[in-house]
């Protein structure tokens, strides 16, 4: 009888050779982002932020502020320097400064997500972390939590606290406040963010019909491990994206 591992690696290397990269540009890739988050229901005003590393070092991509998430187009996404003073286009989202403090210290990520999705801003507002409970949801094993709102972040000192905080985690709970993830391309950083909001939704479920069991933590890190391969990652956004038309 053939191993579980054996299957795993075949199924991996299938998944490589039939779920192709993109090769999307970031202006367009982050554009596709923003629309998926929007039909995901993370739409929450003008709150909420994409942001991903520029063409050179010290400049991050970003959604013109006052715009939407169902509004983004790679024409309105803005090149900005460490001081968000703008390289091209207008002027990004204010609180797109944390995120720096964020690059700073995790040159592995090279797109972060923050918005205000419903479910995840309301278990922030319990004051508990986000659990990993189903099979879904385990590529989110490991989140981080910020159990203090360190106030609106549009300073340093906010982007000081968050960036610590997440540590060497891909993801965070920001309590009263909301989601954060950091990916290593913006496919990464959008598909833990969709699949944040609803890990989230399903742990508040499992809270209002009496509480939930965790899963085993070195299964969970097996599944984790498997979910974040690159081919499920930018096979799920290719098919997000065809949803969004």
């Amino acid at each position: 009888m053939k191993s579980k591992r054996h299957f795993m690696e075949r199924v991996s290397r299938e998944m490589d050779e039939d779920l192709k990269e993109l090769r999307l540009p970031t202006e367009e890739a982050l554009a596709a982002a923003c629309r998926i988050l929007a039909r995901e229901g993370h739409e929450s005003g003008l709150a909420g932020q994409v942001t991903a590393r520029g063409p050179k070092p010290g400049t991050w991509w970003t959604l013109q502020f006052g715009y939407g998430f169902e509004e983004a187009t790679p024409e309105r996404m803005v090149l900005v320097d460490e001081d968000l003073k703008p390289l091209r286009g207008g002027r990004p989202n204010p609180g797109v400064r944390f995120h720096v403090w964020i690059y700073r210290k995790r040159p592995d990520a090279h797109a972060i997500i923050h918005t205000h999705a419903p479910y995840a801003s309301a278990l922030a507002a319990t004051g508990q972390p986000l659990k990993t409970i189903h099979m879904d949801t385990a590529m989110l094993h490991g989140t981080a939590h910020l159990p203090e709102w360190p106030g609106v972040p549009v300073a340093d000192d906010e982007g000081r606290i968050i960036s610590s905080a997440l540590s060497s985690s891909k993801s965070i709970l920001l309590a009263n406040h909301g989601l954060l993830t950091a990916g290593n391309s913006v496919e990464e950083a959008t598909y833990l963010a969709v699949f944040f909001e609803r890990s989230a939704r399903m742990q508040l479920r499992a809270m209002s019909a009496g509480g939930y069991r965790e899963v085993k933590p070195q299964l969970a890190e097996e599944a984790r491990d498997f979910l974040l391969q690159p081919s499920i990652v930018r096979g799920t956004f290719a098919y997000w994206l065809r949803r969004c038309g």
